[in-house]
């Protein structure tokens, strides 16, 4: 498992009775977790501390309940700022977990010591975006909702990123992988973080088992021959690991060679040392050295 523990500013303090009890800075959060299905004691005191609880509802979706939680707050991440507002579906703006693939990358296009461009699919409010950016790359920026990608532009701004090489589009990510790949446009790295369903800004549908496999072909058609990596996020049930790794062995392993390692990704819980699953990801890298820094 590949696990997030480079934070300062955030932690998961414990997991119980299917939520996870988390400090969001200085600030602490309780949100459900379908993962966590067992009931263990609550020693830490920061259950009886909190300052906001996402309480599911037996109907599907839930509500926020805040105790003295400000509307906006932001956490660090080395030198990336993001900018956190509890919204709808238990959701912050940020999946914390995502920091061990921003890393990797980083590295990745640090050491390429050439120009670099990066696409980021599905791109919500920016974090890989920024972490790309702030190691060198230029980045194109892919979400279909306005309001993320205004959210995305926030959190550059918060990280002196303003005038990064960014393009920021509200767009169909389908739609602008194939009318890229009409145009002739290749990059250098790709990242997607897919939902498991989704609307674009006209209302197309995305559905995470049906259109995945497909998308992924066509988007390696993106990579150029001197492509130095490719990375897929899954939250989706079903999509472990090793899918991951069998969806880009054939698609991009049978035409640029290769290789691709896939594993869950997960975060540290301070109170029982145990590693919280949250999710799985899949990397490409074209299987020479000096696109294979260590972890």
């Amino acid at each position: 498992m590949w696990i997030a523990n480079n934070w300062k500013e955030y932690e998961v303090i414990d997991t119980s009775g299917g939520e996870k009890l988390e400090r969001w800075g200085k600030y602490i959060l309780l949100r459900p977790d379908p993962q966590v299905i067992w009931d263990t004691p609550k020693r830490a005191k920061e259950w009886n501390c909190l300052n906001g609880h996402y309480h599911r509802s037996s109907k599907g979706g839930g509500e926020w309940e805040f105790f003295h939680l400000p509307q906006e707050w932001s956490i660090h991440y080395r030198t990336l700022t993001f900018r956190l507002k509890p919204f709808s579906f238990k959701h912050t703006g940020l999946f914390p977990e995502q920091a061990v693939n921003w890393d990797w990358f980083s590295k990745i296009i640090q050491s390429a010591n050439r120009p670099i461009k990066v696409l980021n699919l599905f791109a919500y409010t920016g974090a890989a975006t920024l972490a790309a950016a702030n190691a060198g790359a230029c980045v194109t920026h892919v979400d279909a909702s306005k309001g993320m990608v205004a959210w995305a532009k926030e959190n550059a701004a918060a990280s002196g990123l303003s005038g990064a090489p960014i393009r920021w589009l509200v767009d169909d990510c389908t739609k602008f992988v194939e009318r890229e790949i009409r145009r002739g446009n290749t990059y250098d790295g790709i990242i997607m973080d897919p939902p498991s369903y989704g609307r674009g800004p006209k209302g197309e549908i995305w559905k995470m088992e049906e259109s995945i496999y497909p998308f992924i072909r066509s988007a390696s058609r993106l990579l150029n021959r001197d492509s130095l990596f490719f990375l897929i996020n899954s939250y989706t049930t079903g999509l472990q690991p090793a899918v991951l790794t069998y969806l880009l062995n054939t698609t991009i392993v049978e035409k640029l060679g290769g290789q691709v390692v896939s594993s869950e990704i997960g975060l540290p819980v301070a109170d029982s040392g145990l590693i919280l699953p949250c999710g799985a990801s899949g990397r490409w890298t074209p299987g020479y050295s000096s696109a294979l820094p260590e972890d």
